[in-house]
């Protein structure tokens, strides 16, 4: 028996777009956030460094516009940037008093500059902004009367017409089949207006900066129910997280650059100044490539990055997470450099917004990194996905502000059907699926990228999509079931995507397509189920 349960409006996930909408949502009706893991568990609670904003009349919205469509390499759209950057400003005088402590400086906010920024416009709370961010919002949303949290749900699909066994191109979202992981049960969660807020997909690759919930399921979830998605091929590996066999792929934060940090080779060369005039504060894309040239011509397994030339206290100060993190593996940053090696960090695509944060579904919006809102183009500028967040957010709110009243649950859908499946006998394919799913993006989707290393790819992914499905079939529900099959999912959409595109334009570097297309590639790469 499926537990059903309808509100007004439904929230997948807990981080900064899903909670900010939320509270924002609970201004007109009641609202359910459900996230599969605790509440905590979210892409902004491991944010290091900031929310970029025009807030000092030193600062211009021209500039900030400027360096975002600098780093999206003609991909952005201008007018979701322009939204951006003008409507941003105020969110983060939201987050304020809501609650979050960003750090000051004789009384004033303090602001730090990242690669790619003209300004030093970044808020940040110390380096571990997200952390404070997600730690505000929660609480406002505990105390809200209008918000229920209901942790360990996974979602497993969208529900839409073809529940109903209607084929339609006019398809609407209205709501989701979810797992409670702790009692085993089923509930359908239906609701007048569906936001997914599910956050990124680091987790398709074997080393990534992003916590264990990032398995793509918003964006696997909207392409299996007809919803249009962008820009996959865009992949954003951080080019500094701690090289150390115990560390996990933890992120060392663009502000470390800003701050006057600096890339060396092991034995101690300076080497950014031979990619890009701004060296060691060129964009993320840039300076990851730069070091996988490095680490690839050298045979090294990671470069240094130096900042033992500033004052000890001042380093101590600024990154005081990074510090203590870094002293539990036997490095003191004050005085020895720090090994670093590039990991995926953040999709730059997703499921495809509008300035309302829209998806092609009816019903269903789509906010934060799951989100392909125009913004980031084919790089994202560092310190903006926060922002784009708050901004889409809401607007999302606006939207369905407007609408609320006229939507009424009243088409009925089954329950979740699992009749003829088994539990599982061998959960070793499970985990060993996701690992091989991990290596092969790892070794053929990376930062360099050919079509022989591509085709490689699909035809790896293609078996292992086969082989799991027909798994998913005859096998019981589980969470870790749902996120093999997401991961398996997302990847095929990078590997496709990347496929279509024969150029090289920010993120999306290969071999065979090493310069730029303006004349057939200044689009947006598109994939739909059906």
């Amino acid at each position: 028996m499926t537990e059903t349960i309808k509100t007004d409006v439904l929230v997948i996930g807990s981080g900064i777009a899903g909670l900010f909408f939320a509270l924002k949502a609970a201004e007109i009706g009641q609202v359910i956030v459900i996230t599969k893991k605790e509440r905590s568990d979210s892409n902004t609670n491991w944010a290091q460094g900031g929310i970029a904003a025009v807030l000092t009349s030193e600062d211009s919205f021209e500039a900030h516009i400027a360096d975002t469509l600098d780093a999206g390499a003609g991909l952005c759209n201008f007018e979701a940037v322009e939204t951006l950057v003008k409507e941003g400003p105020k969110h983060v005088k939201e987050l304020i008093e809501l609650g979050v402590n960003f750090t000051k400086k004789d009384g004033k906010l303090h602001f730090e500059r990242e690669g790619g920024h003209s300004a030093y416009r970044i808020v940040h709370a110390a380096d571990l902004t997200g952390k404070e961010v997600e730690r505000a919002l929660l609480q406002k949303a505990a105390e809200n009367p209008n918000i229920a949290i209901l942790e360990h749900h996974a979602s497993i699909e969208l529900i839409t017409e073809h529940h109903l066994r209607k084929k339609t191109n006019d398809i609407t979202c209205y709501g989701v089949y979810a797992l409670d992981t702790q009692t085993g049960c089923f509930k359908k969660f239906l609701a007048k207006f569906t936001m997914l807020a599910t956050g990124g997909c680091g987790h398709v690759y074997l080393h990534t900066t992003n916590p264990s919930i990032a398995t793509g399921d918003g964006i696997a979830m909207a392409y299996r129910a007809g919803a249009e998605i962008h820009n996959m091929e865009f992949i954003q590996f951080h080019p500094t997280t701690l090289y150390h066999p115990d560390a996990k792929s933890f992120l060392i934060t663009e502000a470390v650059r800003g701050f006057g940090g600096v890339l060396r080779t092991k034995d101690g060369r300076e080497f950014m100044h031979k990619y890009d005039p701004r060296k060691s504060l060129a964009p993320r894309d840039i300076v990851a490539r730069a070091i996988d040239s490095e680490m690839k011509k050298r045979g090294d397994e990671f470069v240094y990055l130096d900042i033992t030339h500033k004052p000890e206290s001042d380093i101590k100060e600024h990154f005081p997470n990074i510090y203590e993190r870094c002293l539990m593996f036997g490095i003191d940053i004050t005085r020895e450099m720090i090994p670093v090696v590039p990991a995926m960090h953040y999709s730059c695509g997703g499921v495809a917004t509008d300035l309302f944060a829209r998806t092609t579904l009816n019903r269903l919006y789509a906010c934060g990194e799951v989100a392909s809102t125009g913004v980031h183009g084919a790089n994202r500028l560092a310190s903006n996905s926060l922002l784009e967040a708050l901004v889409f957010a809401h607007r999302a709110f606006l939207n369905i502000k407007e609408n609320l009243v006229d939507v009424k649950n009243t088409v009925e859908f089954p329950d979740w059907d699992e009749s003829g499946t088994e539990n599982p006998e061998e959960w070793i394919l499970i985990s060993h699926n996701r690992r091989e799913v991990q290596q092969v993006m790892n070794d053929y989707v990376g930062i360099v990228r050919s079509d022989l290393r591509l085709k490689r790819a699909e035809r790896r992914i293609d078996f292992l999509k086969e082989e799991t499905e027909a798994y998913y079939k005859k096998t019981k529900v589980s969470a870790e079931l749902l996120e093999l099959r997401n991961i398996i999912k997302v990847a095929s959409l990078i590997i496709e995507s990347a496929m279509k595109r024969r150029e090289s334009r920010g993120l999306h570097y290969t071999t065979d397509y090493p310069e730029k297309d303006d004349k057939h590639f200044r689009i947006n790469t598109v994939l739909r189920s059906f």
